[in-house]
Formats: structure tokens, sequence, C-alpha cells
């Protein structure tokens, strides 16, 4: 599902088949990039190119990382993927209450909470993360 174009570039969220972490990919006529997104901040890195030997300069995944981190494009990418996928892919991690941070997998220490579920909610731009055994949800406006 299209996300939006830069310079004739495709900026798409695949529904078929897809697995975490949300991504989006970008179809250039002899190579496809992937760029990860999250739905804790608006970080967007790039993921692979493939083939790597036929990708764009590095300055053009430069610009369309750019493009990809407008908020409008974010908002678009995390609407399609949460709409048809269902999920952030932050299940079956771990969130530090102090900090305010994920913290890769299912980890067990003193203020640190297992997260049982994750939501977005499209309309107020949030992830809400439902912990197991924490005083309370966590919401993190985008």
């Amino acid at each position: 599902m299209k996300v939006g174009a830069y310079r004739g570039y495709v900026i798409s969220v695949f529904l078929r088949d897809e697995h975490c972490p949300p991504h989006v990919h970008v179809r250039g006529r002899v190579w496809d990039a992937r760029f990860r997104f999250s739905f804790l901040n608006g970080d967007v890195e790039l993921w692979d190119v493939n083939p790597e030997r036929s990708g764009p300069p590095t300055a053009v995944l430069k610009e369309i990382r750019e493009v990809i981190m407008q908020r409008h494009y974010l908002v678009r990418a995390r609407r399609i993927w949460w709409e048809n996928l269902q999920t952030v892919c932050l299940e079956n991690h771990s969130w530090d209450w102090e900090a305010g941070e994920l913290v890769p997998g299912l980890v067990i220490r003193r203020g640190v909470y297992v997260i049982a579920s994750a939501r977005h909610d499209v309309v107020e731009q949030r992830t809400i993360l439902s912990l197991i055994r924490a005083p309370d949800n966590v919401g993190i406006n985008l």
C-alpha cells in the first residue's frame, strides 16, 4: 500500500507475507530498499538494499530516509501497518519504567516490565503498552 513518493521512488508498506520490524519498501529500477520505522519515536533507519551491488548512491538513500521521517509519511506508514497487520512489533520485549525506554527481549529485573501487548491509536497518534504487573499502562505520544 502506497505511503508516498519521492523523485519517482514509491514508498510502500507491503501487506502480503509481511513481518516485524515495521518497515517500508522503496523500489528502484533494479533494487529494493527497506527502511525500519518505530512506533515509539520518529526514528527511521535504512535496513537493507537488495541487491546491494545495484543499489543507489548513499546520498539518495539518505534523502529517501529524510523524506520517510517527515511526520505525514510516518503517520501514514504507521496507520497502514497497524490497520493491516495489527502489531507494533513490541510484544515480548520489556519496558524500563524509570528510564522510560524499550529494553530488547524479555528482561527480568527490578523496574523493568514485560510488554504483554501493544497497540497504536491512529487518531491520537499514540502507542499504548500494556505491561505485566506494572502500576499502569504506558502511553507514548508520537
